[in-house]
């Protein structure tokens, strides 16, 4: 059977297609002759599965698509608070190419803008690097984004250089306020060869899926950059990718973005997908027309944006019941999906709220597939709480989605593989045996935990 999502993309496209509309980048030559009519997109889910329609392998120049790789790089490599000491995170509501620097600093207001990439690939690497060592490290970095090697277009880089002269400007204003320490030329040579690799749709989608996927590669399960890096990253993009439409961008289609004047365009939606779509014509942004209609057309149709999410709130508590019967009977509370901490505060109001007649409580988490770090220290303290207030706890988690779970102080937990096991295990204990530990019920149950409270 054919896949429903290829089918959807295949029609899409069809629907953008007659658009006519928009520019070549005309003032770099090589950009002005690409093929106006090329048109293509991809999706990649977080688990690397690939879903495309066009010539989704058909390369081009990653032009300014390369900013938040780079800028994420940069991150990884000097750490935070050297890479704002030179470059802000404000929009600058300007085109990419403006002149945009604080008025007390003398920073670049973002790094989406020329500016503040030219400073940001002057980041790149330890101290000390040389400009070939910083060509280097972009391809490399790049290329663990993409999950194959890259390599640049030597025209593209030639052509543009030979018109590299506002880049220039800006970098020689840029070391006239120290932002730039080194030659400038030098540095706008390196950034416009990060402007000239080469990459496909579908190696865009899959640089965006990992920034999606935190950080790690979906095909090589490299972690690229760490997960802290990813949330500045993608937060960046989202209010300063689309230049001086960011905020019609936030609004109307809510998925973190970057443009390139090649023609393409990326987004990331975290734990969910990259998005990447190719079409030369531009508008007035410097942004793909029918690349921007594509995405405006996946936000609405499938309800990607980055503010439209379930009210995990209310759907994680499935099920409150009492199981088996007799003095060793338990309540057991059956989660589901995705936890946080808004999901993660429902199990908190209904333990704060209900007083449990029965002596053991399960948490059952058969149908839970993630929690995240916040939720799992919030249901650990219940946990320990229930402890506290008499309860014999039991976590039913076959599938090890808490791991080596720790309750803290005088908290107390048996792990099982079932409901039925935790129904046994109570069953034991309310006929005066001992609690279980290590291979107990149906050689199942896990260690009781009781150790120092999580950090």
């Amino acid at each position: 059977m054919r896949s429903i999502i290829s089918d959807y993309l295949t029609e899409a496209l069809g629907a953008v297609q007659p658009d006519a509309s928009g520019e070549l980048a005309g003032y770099i030559p090589e950009l002005a002759a690409a093929d106006p009519d090329r048109l293509s997109t991809a999706f990649v889910m977080i688990d690397g599965q690939v879903y495309g329609a066009g010539d989704i392998d058909a390369e081009f120049t990653i032009q300014s698509i390369s900013k938040p790789f780079v800028y994420a790089l940069a991150l990884a490599d000097r750490g935070f608070d050297s890479v704002l000491a030179k470059v802000g995170v404000e929009p600058s509501g300007e085109a990419f190419n403006e002149i945009s620097l604080e008025s007390d600093t003398g920073r670049p207001r973002n790094p989406m803008i020329n500016a503040g990439a030219i400073t940001v690939h002057s980041l790149l690497g330890t101290e000390g690097l040389n400009a070939d060592e910083r060509v280097e490290r972009v391809v490399d970095g790049l290329s663990a984004f993409a999950g194959r090697r890259l390599r640049t277009d030597e025209a593209v880089y030639a052509s543009e250089m030979e018109h590299a002269h506002r880049n220039l400007a800006i970098a020689h204003m840029l070391r006239g306020h120290r932002i730039l320490v080194e030659d400038a030329r030098a540095v706008v040579d390196g950034y416009t060869r990060q402007c000239s690799v080469l990459v496909s749709t579908r190696d865009l989608a899959m640089m965006a899926a990992t920034l999606a996927n935190r950080g790690v590669n979906p095909l090589s399960g490299e972690q690229v950059v760490p997960e802290p890096v990813v949330r500045q990253v993608l937060s960046v993009m989202f209010s300063c990718g689309m230049y001086d439409a960011a905020g019609d961008w936030g609004t109307q289609v809510g998925i973190p973005a970057k443009s390139g004047v090649a023609g393409g365009l990326i987004g990331a939606l975290p734990g969910q997908i990259g998005i990447a779509a190719f079409s030369p014509r531009l508008d007035s942004h410097g942004n793909s027309v029918r690349g921007v209609s594509l995405f405006e057309r996946f936000s609405s149709d499938m309800g990607l944006h980055v503010m439209e999410v379930p009210a995990t709130a209310r759907a994680t508590l499935r099920t409150s019941q009492v199981v088996g019967s007799g003095p060793h009977a338990l309540r057991a509370l059956q989660l589901q999906g995705a936890i946080g901490f808004a999901g993660a505060e429902r199990i908190v109001r209904e333990t704060v709220d209900t007083s449990y007649a029965e002596n053991g409580v399960a948490l059952d988490l058969t149908r839970v597939h993630s929690i995240d770090d916040v939720a799992r220290r919030m249901l650990l303290e219940v946990v320990r709480r229930l402890t506290l207030d008499g309860h014999e706890v039991y976590l039913a988690d076959p599938d090890s989605v808490m791991p080596a779970p720790d309750p803290g102080d005088d908290g107390r937990v048996t792990v099982v593989n079932s409901l039925d096991e935790a129904v046994a295990a109570q069953e034991g204990l309310s006929r005066g045996g001992s609690r279980p530990k290590g291979e107990g019920i149906d050689d199942a149950v896990a260690e009781t935990a009781a150790v120092p409270p999580p950090r």
